[in-house]
């Protein structure tokens, strides 16, 4: 602004324009206060500049803390369908989108994310090819075990550990010290592979006139059995049958805490619709996967298009260890394409949405795929929906 020369008689009147128009008096503008929905914007875009840079897609399964992170956040936006839409427009690359249903099963053999997932497909390895353990267990601690609840979503996993025996994946070690039980840990106990299922809190105990802490465990055995065996009782019995732990090849007996990571839960819901269309229809269930507890994902069913539009019951629960749940997820997905519910659901604001989640097979069957995707064996079968079993390739 050009100063007014107070000088000169005709520069004495200033007008309101004249005052307007100082930049002086302009206030600069206040920052936009960031939204739920910036703040979800700059996490994704985030993801997308690393993929960018790295030309691959973060994962949550390395040691590098910063990718980790990433890896942990896309498999989020990947299970959640409202922040996945949120962000939707923002995603250059594609790593939103699910994966073209296959046309037929020879697709589906045929595609990356299965050979990613199985690296092996000679089958499991049989257990009389363990090492023959010299100190055989009490009766009395064979006593103590009890049938395992919910067997079927254990067994996949020692499958799949025989399987990554056999190819070289994992190896056996010796059994060093307390240190090594953790959850998520597998170990040889007596000729059997047991999985640390869970560890719970201290509890305080008096033993001997000593009050001491101890922890209770939910052992599950390959043999269907389970145990809630103290922490301390199952390192006295490792020791005593020279039990060995299964550590990833290359790594430390020390390494072995990092080796086993939980990547998500694959669920199995049935809905608990009133609906005539849907609660008529025998078999139908929802093939999920959450980077949370399930009770959590499945929370607001009843006004979630994605769920019916009404309360479901959780069927079953696998956990995931050291592979991305959602690959496991879409595998699952690809193999009961052919029965895939052809249904178009209305939400409360009258938009239409087609669940893409809901197969009509029976839960058994669902239970096998899972059993014989991660063990290799599915690569010789294939879903015959007239008989409802899956069936050996000709």
């Amino acid at each position: 602004m050009t100063p007014i020369d107070f000088t000169s008689n005709e520069n004495l009147v200033v007008t309101l324009d004249d005052i307007l128009d100082d930049e002086l008096l302009d206030t600069p503008e206040k920052p936009k206060k960031l939204t739920s929905s910036d703040r979800l914007e700059r996490a994704f875009l985030e993801i997308v500049e690393f993929r960018r840079a790295a030309g691959r897609l973060p994962t949550s399964q390395t040691r590098e803390i910063a990718e980790r992170k990433l890896g942990a956040r896309l498999d989020g936006f990947l299970a959640n369908d409202a922040k996945a839409e949120a962000v939707k427009h923002l995603d250059e690359f594609g790593m939103l989108e699910a994966p073209a249903v296959p046309a037929s099963i020879d697709d589906l053999l045929d595609s990356d994310d299965l050979g990613d997932l199985l690296g092996d497909e000679s089958g499991i390895l049989d257990v009389s090819d363990l090492p023959v353990i010299k100190r055989p267990e009490s009766a009395d601690s064979i006593a103590q075990r009890v049938k395992a609840k919910d067997f079927e979503q254990f067994e996949p996993l020692f499958k799949a550990k025989h399987a990554e025996l056999q190819d070289g994946t994992y190896t056996l070690k010796p059994f060093t010290g307390m240190d090594l039980i953790r959850e998520g840990v597998f170990f040889v106990l007596s000729g059997v592979m047991c999985f640390v299922a869970e560890v719970g809190d201290d509890v305080d105990l008096v033993v001997g006139g000593k009050r001491t802490q101890k922890q209770r465990l939910r052992v599950v055995f390959e043999n269907g059995t389970e145990s809630d065996m103290y922490k301390q009782s199952l390192m006295t019995r490792m020791y005593e049958a020279q039990g060995q732990v299964l550590a990833r090849t290359g790594h430390d007996v020390s390494d072995i805490l990092d080796a086993d990571i939980e990547s998500g839960h694959i669920y199995v819901l049935q809905s608990m619709s009133t609906d005539p269309l849907i609660a008529n229809i025998k078999d139908l269930h929802k093939i999920g996967f959450s980077t949370t507890s399930v009770e959590q994902r499945v929370k607001g069913a009843s006004t979630s298009p994605t769920y019916l539009m009404a309360p479901v019951k959780i069927v079953a629960d696998y956990r995931v260890y050291n592979l991305k749940a959602s690959a496991l997820e879409n595998l699952l997905h690809r193999v009961f394409a052919d029965v895939r519910l052809d249904l178009t659901q209305v939400d409360r604001k009258g938009r239409d949405y087609d669940p893409s989640e809901w197969f009509v097979v029976p839960r058994d069957v669902i239970n096998q795929a899972v059993s014989m995707i991660m063990s290799g064996e599915i690569v010789g079968y294939e879903y015959d929906k007239a008989q409802q079993t899956l069936v050996e390739r000709r």
